[in-house]
């Protein structure tokens, strides 16, 4: 019994799962349902919870992702689970919500909501859209009498497709961008903070590799978008990170450390690199950085002490997240700054743009010799 007087035996609450890969979040509820809904806000006018393109899913025994929650989210799973429980419906539907005078929320403005429905027979067009990660395509769904017409269309690099449109011309259609790519992150280290920092990353939409030596302080999974790796010389994995990806060091080692971020400042192309510390060892690192022959400008590119300040605590709780809002901070930063729907692809070798295995080899060579220089 707790000290409200509630017995948590019988408590039925359950944990709102965060949605950020629908096609394959849909695939894994087909696992173990015969269909599934997703709800799309559509369009908005005015103020409202979530922006156009946000969705969630809802299966017969589970339900994840947001569109805002309140009335307008109620509302809609509620329209959802008519769907689901009518195999004879019509595979979409939208819903329109003044959100004031239909549902009593203060936001004001006009939602319009696309609910569809995904079964078994749906898997291919699934499988294709899930494939999609990492590239810019659009995918458009088109309810007509004879039934709805998904299709996938690969753009063009440099195009920057708009988020979600829905339109009512040979049918209704709701277009919207799959494939966007999400930010990568290399994260150094699973002492106390890098645990802490790791569980926060878990309900975030980055991709996060995250790294230690040591097997015994890495658990086996720790859920979202998060790739454990055991490496024995975490220095050898900066060969396979993406250009633009953004680096957290925080490893039991100093001199590790080190190693990391003068490689990775050497290596250029990231998106940003900080390092866990204090302000002497912020000035003892540039200072050596300095003397190895690294420029003020690459130097300059360093955080560190790292986390959004206004926060004094040392737990590494708090920590963590003073670290993930600042990281957070940088990623929309530069989004508003490169607004370009996939990050850019720097060649491995000038002589050929696909990359080379001399060009690896000779990278792992680099990354080893720094790490016995260190």
């Amino acid at each position: 019994m707790n000290d409200i007087g509630i017995s948590p035996a019988i408590s039925r609450g359950r944990w709102l799962q965060p949605l950020h890969d629908w096609p394959a979040a849909v695939l894994q509820q087909l696992e173990g349902t015969s269909c599934v809904a997703r709800i799309v806000v559509a369009s908005v006018r005015g103020s409202a919870p979530r922006e156009p393109g946000a969705c969630m899913l809802i299966g017969q025994h589970e339900a994840s992702g947001t569109i805002g929650g309140g009335q307008l989210e109620w509302a809609a799973m509620e329209a959802a689970r008519q769907m689901l429980a009518d195999p004879q419906s019509a595979a979409a539907s939208v819903h329109k919500f003044v959100l004031a005078s239909d549902l009593a929320q203060c936001c004001g403005g006009v939602v319009e909501l696309w609910i569809e429905r995904y079964t078994a027979a749906d898997r291919p067009f699934l499988e294709r859209a899930r494939a999609a990660s990492g590239r810019a395509v659009r995918l458009t769904s088109r309810l007509t009498p004879a039934g709805m017409e998904r299709t996938i269309v690969e753009l063009p690099s440099a195009a920057s497709p708009a988020s979600v449109r829905l339109s009512r011309s040979h049918g209704v259609v709701l277009e919207e961008s799959l494939g966007v790519t999400l930010p990568s992150l290399f994260l150094y280290g699973a002492g106390h903070v890098g645990q802490a920092l790791a569980r926060v990353l878990a309900t975030l939409a980055v991709q996060t590799r995250w790294i230690d030596s040591r097997s015994e302080v890495l658990p086996d999974d720790i859920g979202g978008c998060v790739q454990i790796i055991h490496a024995a010389e975490p220095l050898m994995t900066l060969a396979s990170a993406p250009p633009q990806s953004h680096f957290i060091v925080m490893t039991h080692s100093h001199s590790l450390d080190y190693a990391l971020c003068r490689t990775i400042l050497q290596r250029g192309e990231f998106a940003s690199l900080g390092v866990i510390g204090s302000h002497s060892k912020a000035a003892r690192f540039r200072s050596r950085l300095a003397r190895e022959g690294l420029t003020a400008v690459q130097i300059a590119s360093l955080q560190c002490p790292l986390g959004i300040e206004g926060l004094h605590s040392k737990r590494p709780e708090v920590i963590a997240i003073a670290i993930a809002a600042q990281l957070l901070q940088t990623i929309e930063a530069r989004a508003l700054r490169y607004p370009a729907t996939t990050a850019p692809v720097v060649p491995a070798c000038p002589a050929s743009p696909a990359g080379c295995a001399a060009c690896d080899v000779e990278r792992h060579a680099s990354l080893k010799a720094s790490l016995k220089a260190s």
